[in-house]
């Protein structure tokens, strides 16, 4: 089939990406040129592992090519997907401006031919209307500019008329087409998911158009296990499929906050909470996935879908105590590391503290939101010098929003002259450093960890003082 994704950000690229992989052909349209370039050269803008070997093969292929020209991926697109960001603004709601360039900008380049819409965007709940209604703006805009004045002497006056509706066949439909991928695994959601939603209010030809789209995935043609049933398909409205989305995120992020604060209980009675999310999880009305204690839910998705949904419902004159109350617990939860600090050290100022990791999760460069931003902030605020090492952004050498930290290149000089280190981002290289000499060139070998990843007995024997979160 032939696809249009505009907008090559997380989610726009690995789509494109994974559609190209399983046969279509896809056209990526983004407005940055260095972007385009790069791109069109198989470099991938964001690290995303295995995504980059994907777009060189597809490239090859002749089936993923990139441009700036948004007329050439919407004339070449039976499936045109709208991915562009929807950040939020400072009173939690989404920003929609460039979900509506993209539908103006559709608009004014449909021409003929069915076409289906695709809202990939989190968006808020009733866009999909809305996407429509700038699609036909954008259509009578163009109309509007290619038209010529027609002159009219009606009632002795000379005016100008100019068509103000949408005339011509102009046929679309708009789908709403949630994502549910992980940053750091996306490319394996893609092709492993656990469902797939589709959202719809007219009737069944863009759903059935969708369901092509997917089927070498519904059929797990490309996954890691086949010998599995097929990827589930949830059909709903518009409206429903919006919501799924924000739900599933809202959840999520609830649960984090839920296993922390059962953590900052066992932190004051003597429990282990590693012990007590075993013993919960494995109630199957619960289960065992997003129930690591540790420093909160950070990144681009949940602090955005959360405020979304509840600005939402303020809309609608409804308070969400629960979600606003997962928010706050998340929040407190960044501080946890430097309180621990502070009863490790008493005195931070003057100290010398040194963070592993600083992204929000590991296998990313994604520090949107990280919470190793607020620890940085605090720290920086209570007079101590903060240093860290993380294996991407040691790498890449970016520095927004790290002006008050110093970026290592490697472990063994972060921990030299160090009173202590604190664990924020659970990379699987931190199970393998040299601990040992580490604990050696630091001025006190403390070890806070923010995500309870390393092994407490093993910590200790390389000589470390070892605090976790609720244990």
């Amino acid at each position: 089939m032939r696809v249009c994704v505009i907008g090559t950000g997380y989610v726009g690229l690995v789509t494109g990406a994974c559609l190209s992989h399983i046969g279509h052909h896809v056209i990526c349209v983004d407005n940055n040129e260095a972007k385009v370039k790069l791109m069109q050269a198989g470099q991938s803008p964001i690290f995303e592992p295995g995504l980059s070997e994907i777009m060189q093969s597809s490239i090859q292929s002749g089936r993923l090519e990139f441009t700036t020209d948004i007329a050439a991926g919407v004339e070449h697109g039976e499936i045109l997907f709208i991915a562009v960001g929807t950040p939020a603004l400072p009173n939690g709601e989404s920003d929609t401006r460039y979900v509506e360039a993209v539908a103006r900008g559709i608009g004014s380049n449909l021409k003929g031919g069915y076409k289906v819409i695709v809202n990939k965007s989190t968006v808020p709940i009733g866009s999909g209307d809305w996407v429509r209604m700038i699609v036909l703006d954008g259509i009578a805009e163009r109309q509007k500019a290619e038209a010529q004045p027609v002159l009219a002497t009606a009632g002795g006056g000379v005016d100008e008329v100019m068509p103000s509706a949408v005339t011509g066949d102009y046929d679309f439909d708009v789908v709403s087409n949630p994502e549910f991928l992980r940053e750091g695994s996306a490319v394996f959601d893609t092709f492993n998911p656990d469902r797939i939603v589709l959202g719809s209010n007219n009737n069944d030809r863009p759903i059935k158009l969708m369901k092509e789209l997917y089927a070498p995935i519904v059929e797990r043609q490309f996954a890691e296990v086949k010998s599995v049933p097929p990827v589930p398909v949830v059909v709903t409205d518009l409206s429903s499929a919006e919501m799924i989305k924000y739900a599933a995120n809202a959840f999520l992020a609830t649960k984090i906050s839920f296993i922390n604060e059962v953590a900052n209980i066992c932190d004051r009675v003597g429990a282990d909470v590693s012990q007590v999310a075993k013993g919960i999880g494995l109630d199957s009305r619960i289960g065992s996935k997003f129930l690591q204690a540790g420093l909160g839910w950070g990144g681009s998705c949940f602090p955005k879908d959360v405020s979304a949904l509840i600005h939402t419902a303020d809309d609608y004159g409804y308070e969400t105590q629960l979600l606003k109350a997962a928010v706050s617990v998340n929040e407190r939860q960044r501080l946890i590391v430097v309180e621990k600090l502070q009863q490790a050290l008493k005195i931070l100022k003057g100290k010398t503290i040194g963070l592993l990791g600083l992204t929000f999760k590991p296998d990313t460069d994604d520090l949107r939101d990280a919470p190793a931003l607020n620890v940085i902030e605090n720290l920086a605020r209570l007079g101590a010098k903060v240093k860290a090492y993380d294996p991407i952004i040691s790498q890449t050498g970016m520095r927004h929003g790290l002006s008050d930290v110093i970026v290592e290149t490697d472990a063994e000089r972060l921990a030299d002259g160090c009173d202590a280190l604190a664990l924020i981002t659970e990379w699987e290289q931190f199970l393998s450093l040299d601990y040992i000499k580490m604990a050696k060139l630091m001025n006190t070998p403390i070890l806070i960890d923010g995500r309870n990843f390393l092994n407490q007995p093993v910590m200790e024997e390389a000589g470390f003082r070892y605090i976790g979160i609720g244990r």
